[in-house]
């Protein structure tokens, strides 16, 4: 297929293929559609999710096993964790949390 015509048909893919950045547009259950573009959570998004400070610890740890965060970072954040507990990273974002309703 040649190029134009691929342009033509699929403007946002092709956008995407050439590099630029990607856009999703997500419709949830008939509400208004909302637009997503090059989000990346963070070990904070990650930690806002858990429920205990076990989940919290086990997160930490995950992410530094896989080399997302440096050791330093999870000493940080453990240290936080044990002495302030999993809510000093902020309110419980519960499943949905980006898609709801505000």
């Amino acid at each position: 297929m040649e190029k134009d015509r691929f342009k033509k048909l699929f403007p946002h893919l092709a956008d995407e293929l050439e590099g630029n950045e990607s856009k999703v547009v997500v419709e949830v259950e008939g509400r208004s559609t909302r637009k997503w573009a090059g989000y990346a959570p963070d070990i904070v998004d990650f930690l806002r999710r858990c429920g205990t400070d076990e989940q919290g610890e086990e997160i930490i740890e995950y992410l530094e096993k896989k080399g997302e965060i440096t050791q330093d970072r999870a000493f940080e954040l453990k240290e936080q964790l044990r002495e302030k507990g999993i809510r000093s990273f902020g309110s419980r974002k519960r499943e949905g949390y980006y898609t709801r309703d505000l």
